[in-house]
């Protein structure tokens, strides 16, 4: 009987085609978990010295040391011939790169082609979020958003995560759904894709904050007023953005917010701490080494703020220091020394 059970499961997972655009630590982790479940995926990259070495060892070590790559996983440099026929074009590259290399991609794509996106970020020049980028270049386009709590380090390691995904189309978000959903990567859907995509950008400035606070050797009490009254900018700039204010307590508001500000997986969390020991956050992101989404996200969620007339001091205090304006503890003292109201002003 359970063999039985165990073949009907097996019955029902379809194979698709799957290209990954970007071959960074998310992609990877990504391509190496769709190939796992049994899906054709081909994963495609910029750097080809990356990807040959990725051919030769069956490892991407500066993004996933010691991780194997399936031997099923394609690695491909030419993005005509990785995106042939795919069915699902999976987006893992930096926000601030996605309009460059959606529309490199486009000619290429299936026009029934889904695109699954899973950069966190606003696009500063434009203020737009990714899937309004997306539209702008492609009105047509089958577009779902991926997000919530998820290390790629631990996804690649089959711990468990869960994320929520969100598109206009919900018979393509329950697809999404059931193509990526594993044992070890349980998928939601969400209807407020506003929301999920804000709620996995803005957690990124306050992360940069919880790092800022951790550079400093301040204790778990700042922390945790730097989580709790980040989470409050969060609410505000999407509500007055058309978000539901409810999608900032799940997956991809609250939860993605708490594992980005707690570990050292966190490129934004790593970047705030040097920032907080007096570093520049050019020279934080240079030492960082890989894309922190937070530093051009923080810049342009202010100008939104500014736009929309929505309160974000942490949010204005850390831009202030990405531009070396003031010094963290100067920024410390503005923040504290706020005129005092009443806790549950939120919106």
């Amino acid at each position: 009987m359970k063999n039985r059970r165990c073949l009907q499961r097996k019955k029902k997972i379809m194979k698709n085609k799957i290209t990954v655009i970007g071959a960074g630590s998310f992609g990877t982790s990504l391509a190496i978990m769709l190939t796992d479940k049994g899906h054709d995926v081909c994963i495609w990259g910029r750097k080809k010295s990356q990807l040959a070495l990725m051919e030769e060892t069956r490892e991407n070590p500066h993004y996933l040391p010691g991780i194997i790559l399936p031997e099923e996983l394609k690695i491909c440099d030419d993005m005509r011939k990785s995106l042939n026929n795919a069915e699902i074009v999976v987006f893992a590259v930096p926000a601030q790169n996605f309009r460059k290399v959606f529309q490199e991609a486009s000619p290429y794509m299936r026009e029934d082609s889904a695109v699954v996106n899973v950069a966190k970020g606003i696009e500063k020049s434009s203020l737009l979020r990714m899937s309004q980028v997306a539209e702008e270049i492609n009105g047509n386009i089958r577009y779902a958003a991926l997000s919530g709590p998820s290390h790629a380090e631990e996804i690649a390691k089959k711990l468990p995560t869960t994320v929520a995904v969100s598109s206009k189309d919900k018979s393509l978000a329950l697809s999404i759904q059931e193509v990526f959903n594993t044992e070890r990567f349980r998928v939601y859907t969400n209807d407020d894709m506003t929301g999920v995509e804000l709620g996995g950008a803005l957690k990124n400035i306050i992360a940069l904050g919880a790092g800022i606070s951790d550079g400093m050797g301040f204790g778990d009490n700042a922390k945790a007023a730097m989580m709790t009254r980040g989470l409050v900018e969060m609410c505000r700039l999407g509500v007055a953005l058309g978000a539901d204010i409810n999608t900032f307590s799940g997956l991809t508001g609250l939860g993605d917010l708490i594992v980005t500000c707690t570990s050292m997986h966190s490129r934004n969390r790593r970047c705030g701490i040097l920032m907080g020991k007096g570093i520049s956050a050019a020279e934080a992101t240079r030492q960082v080494g890989m894309a922190v989404e937070g530093i051009s996200t923080a810049e342009a969620a202010e100008a939104l703020a500014g736009k929309y007339k929505v309160e974000m001091p942490i949010t204005e205090s850390i831009c202030s220091l990405i531009r070396g304006k003031t010094t963290p503890e100067e920024a410390v003292q503005l923040l504290m020394g706020r005129k005092t109201k009443n806790e549950m002003y939120i919106l």
